[in-house]
């Protein structure tokens, strides 16, 4: 790494510390004891500047990755799925913070409207598919028949039976057609969710966070873990295994993820066109209007 590199891994890092306080000045709404709870529960924090400078190094490695599916016309689908809580949305949205989101895009679907309860199964996600130089990251997928849908009875047992016999050959067709795809399972212990689910409640800025699904998913631990299990029995196929990320450390599972991401796909640097800044054109007649106050932002900072 050159000097002009090393200058500017160090103004990043510091510029994402700062992000970082930011996030802690956040949780100081939580009560001092539920902290000390929390804090007691991780004793084995990972050091802040590690985890950061591994997260810069990583999101480097995707701007690359970024490039090669870009410039190559891929087609990637990555699927998050996993326990509420468990740390999905966090990875998420370090996988994408620099990213261009018109190569990488977030997909999160809301519950389904009563036009698409009446269509195939799978028809709803299919327009978010990608194009040729697309990733798409879904944020929940069509396994929502498999997880919420049956443990809440949304879905009958035979529909979730049909879902069982049609999704190992509808995820063969888009391998076939040429998309990459990688499905990761967030895992968080029974007692780690519940300290977030806690943690949530006290934090009014996280409060959003818990919805009535998510309060039921406490209630029925056990009937998402049997659904969870029948669901890797039956739809962990060779074409599109399942990977498992254990999610009690948030950082460390981030960083876990992002690595075995990039590790799927086999991407290298591509050719950049050199970029120089033009020259302005100045035009000595033009004179810039002078614009009404009322336009501008009040300045009070």
């Amino acid at each position: 790494m050159d000097d002009s590199a090393k200058d500017w891994l160090a103004a990043e890092l510091q510029e994402t510390l700062d992000e970082d306080v930011e996030i802690e000045l956040e949780d100081a709404v939580l009560s001092e004891e539920i902290r000390r709870i929390y804090r007691s529960h991780h004793p084995d924090q990972m050091d802040r500047k590690l985890y950061f400078t591994e997260l810069l190094r990583l999101q480097s490695e995707l701007i690359r990755l970024q490039d090669w599916v870009s410039h190559h016309k891929e087609k990637v689908v990555v699927i998050f799925e996993g326990r509420d809580s468990a740390g999905k949305g966090g990875a998420i949205k370090r996988i994408t913070q620099r990213l261009n989101p018109r190569v990488a895009r977030v997909v999160a679907l809301p519950a389904p409207s009563d036009r698409e309860k009446t269509q195939w199964y799978f028809q709803r996600y299919v327009p978010h598919l990608p194009a040729g130089g697309e990733i798409v990251l879904f944020d929940r997928s069509w396994y929502n028949r498999a997880g919420v849908e049956r443990v809440m009875g949304f879905a009958s047992e035979d529909q979730v039976e049909q879902f069982f016999q049609d999704v190992p050959e509808f995820e063969r067709m888009l391998v076939r057609s040429g998309i990459r795809l990688v499905k990761y399972w967030f895992s968080v212990t029974d007692e780690e969710q519940q300290m977030r689910f806690l943690m949530r409640i006290h934090d009014p800025l996280k409060q959003w966070k818990l919805s009535p699904m998510d309060l039921q998913s406490r209630v029925r631990w056990e009937a998402y873990t049997k659904a969870k299990e029948e669901m890797f029995e039956r739809t962990n196929i060779p074409e599109a295994p399942w990977y498992i990320v254990p999610g009690n450390d948030k950082k460390r599972a981030r960083l876990n993820c992002m690595s075995h991401l990039l590790d799927q796909i086999p991407y290298e640097d591509v050719p950049h066109d050199p970029i120089s800044l033009p020259e302005r054109v100045f035009n000595p007649d033009y004179e810039r209007d002078v614009l009404p106050r009322e336009l501008y932002v009040p300045q009070r900072y």
